[in-house]
């Protein structure tokens, strides 16, 4: 398939999409379903996003595609994905320009948050239970894990 063709697909992939969507409309229950479908998954995938922000990976990306999914029905959610990108951009923005103290200060600054939690969760005692060391100070303090 060309770039010519995908082109020509989505739009009326868009348009079949649309009237599916006012059909549902036209029916309440049906309607209410959805948006409450729509409404879990979308919050189930902004939590996960929260969840692994400070973490290495897609954190950030994970947290703007449970907005969007929020943002296909619920204006909110659309303002609220808006403002999070524009502010997101800036802060990313303004960490590029900073001298390398400020961007090695931040990787420390995650790397302390992921250890933490690790700690926190009981995964660093199971880790270190893996390779055969065995440490008291590894064990979670709120006896999650290990």
């Amino acid at each position: 398939m060309t770039g010519d063709d995908d082109a020509g697909t989505r739009p009326a992939l868009a348009r079949r999409w649309a009237r599916r969507r006012d059909q549902l409309r036209e029916r309440p229950a049906a309607d209410l379903v959805y948006r409450l479908t729509v409404g879990v998954v979308g919050l189930v995938v902004l939590g996960v996003g929260i969840l692994a922000i400070p973490y290495p990976g897609p954190g950030w990306a994970i947290v703007f595609v449970g907005l969007a999914i929020l943002a296909t029905e619920f204006d909110w959610a659309r303002r609220l994905l808006a403002f999070a990108r524009k502010r997101y951009d800036a802060v990313m923005d303004w960490f590029k320009h900073q001298g390398l103290w400020v961007q090695v200060l931040g990787a420390v600054f995650t790397a302390a948050v992921v250890v933490g939690t690790l700690w926190l969760l009981g995964a660093l005692a199971w880790a270190a239970e893996l390779v055969g060391i065995e440490h008291r100070w590894l064990d979670s303090p709120i006896g999650i894990g290990g």
